[in-house]
């Protein structure tokens, strides 16, 4: 693949493989994101999940805090030794400067992964919640199955409720197809997926992750850090990878 780094071509080179893209700022990617990695990999059985730092979101003008290069090393450093983990360059900034689209990130990998692999789109609940802003949201779905992590602490029958209120125009959930809990330890539930031509595909839900981890609340507590004389840290380890950390200290970022 043309636009993947050398550790995920290097994982990516043969056919019938289950993918993942799981895009998103990584602003600075967190122990939250690896999380619900590892969750979808284990109860999807899943070659390899592919990390991919977005240049320009649509929906977020005032764009990221830290600069794409420095999202990308950010993100090498989170997955480093994660077995099944890659980085990819899918969703890197274009020379054009136009935004970065899933749908077109989405369709343009899996021309380049082949017609025998499966390729899916793994997101957070919050972002599922936006997904009826996305360009041509509904289309999403049917080019690569949505892995969706659930809230903390959420009651799966407003979760479910909550996921069909968020679906983007014309789409609907119908009845649960499965529960599978038993291979991974994780818990999977899936649901069938329908558009007004009749097309169904599969939305996978993993209800029952404890992770309350967000981007802004890392920032913040970096910064309180960083200011402070003592050094003492309670963000490694506790919400970022100690090398994250040690490579955010050492480029200045998010003071």
């Amino acid at each position: 693949m043309r636009d993947t780094t050398p550790e995920a071509s290097a994982q990516l080179h043969s056919g019938g493989q289950r993918i993942a893209f799981f895009g998103g700022s990584f602003d600075p990617p967190h122990l939250g994101h690896l999380a619900v990695a590892r969750a979808a990999l284990a109860a999807l059985g899943l070659d390899c999940v592919l990390f991919a730092p977005v240049g320009a979101q649509p929906l977020k003008l005032q764009g990221s805090t830290a600069s794409f290069e420095d999202r990308l090393e950010l993100t090498r450093l989170a997955i480093a030794g994660e077995s099944g983990f890659a980085v990819t360059l899918a969703d890197a900034p274009k020379p054009s400067g136009v935004p970065n689209y899933t749908i077109d990130t989405l369709l343009k990998l899996h021309a380049e992964l082949g017609k025998d692999a499966v390729l899916f789109c793994l997101m957070g609940a919050d972002a599922f919640f936006g997904l009826w802003q996305w360009h041509r949201s509904a289309e999403i779905p049917f080019v690569a199955p949505l892995i969706v992590a659930s809230r903390p602490g959420q009651r799966l029958e407003l979760l479910i409720d909550d996921l069909k209120a968020a679906l983007p125009t014309g789409l609907t959930i119908g009845t649960e197809s499965g529960i599978d809990e038993l291979r991974s330890g994780v818990e999977l539930r899936s649901f069938v997926l329908q558009n007004p031509q009749g097309q169904t595909t599969t939305l996978y839900l993993l209800p029952s992750l404890d992770v309350e981890i967000s981007a802004s609340q890392v920032r913040d507590q970096i910064r309180e850090e960083l200011r402070s004389a003592d050094g003492a840290s309670s963000v490694e380890n506790q919400l970022l990878p100690a090398p994250v950390f040690e490579a955010i200290r050492a480029r200045g970022l998010y003071r």
